[in-house]
């Protein structure tokens, strides 16, 4: 499994409560522009419409030896799920007032593959409280390095 895109403003704005698999619908030049690495998940969020989902706001550049007929960066795109997924997914959502974010776009077995997040959003309370921890365990691990010397 071969990671193309990484989203890290996902995990640091959001609480990530359940991650589900999809497969996206992409035309040609799409797929050997992502493959180059030219994709952007930062600012990308999901929607359900009827009873489909669908990723909006992810860039993926154009490929650069395609003809001028290329495709539109900005599109939305269909994600490929089961329709039980996708039922049970909209009923959280309408519950719990979550929201469904991308978090990776990776290789799979030759196919290119969205990993999604059930995500809920995080106060600046919590940005703060995630953002001590990490420092104070990077304090740890390096005073453990030089102990064990």
């Amino acid at each position: 499994m071969k990671i193309l895109s990484n989203n890290k403003k996902a995990y640091h704005d959001y609480f990530i409560l359940k991650e589900y698999e999809a497969g996206i619908e992409l035309f040609g030049s799409e797929v050997k522009s992502i493959k180059e690495g030219r994709c952007n998940l930062k600012d990308g969020y999901c929607k359900i419409k009827n009873r489909e989902v669908f990723l909006y706001n992810i860039h993926v550049s154009p490929y650069t030896n395609a003809s001028i007929f290329n495709h539109d960066p900005e599109r939305p795109r269909k994600l490929l799920m089961h329709k039980y997924e996708i039922l049970k997914i909209h009923n959280k959502i309408k519950e719990e007032g979550l929201t469904l974010i991308p978090l990776k776009l990776y290789l799979k077995n030759g196919l290119i593959k969205i990993e999604i997040g059930l995500a809920k959003g995080k106060k600046i309370y919590d940005k703060r409280e995630t953002s001590a921890k990490k420092d104070f365990e990077r304090k740890i691990k390096k005073n453990l390095k030089y102990t064990n010397l």
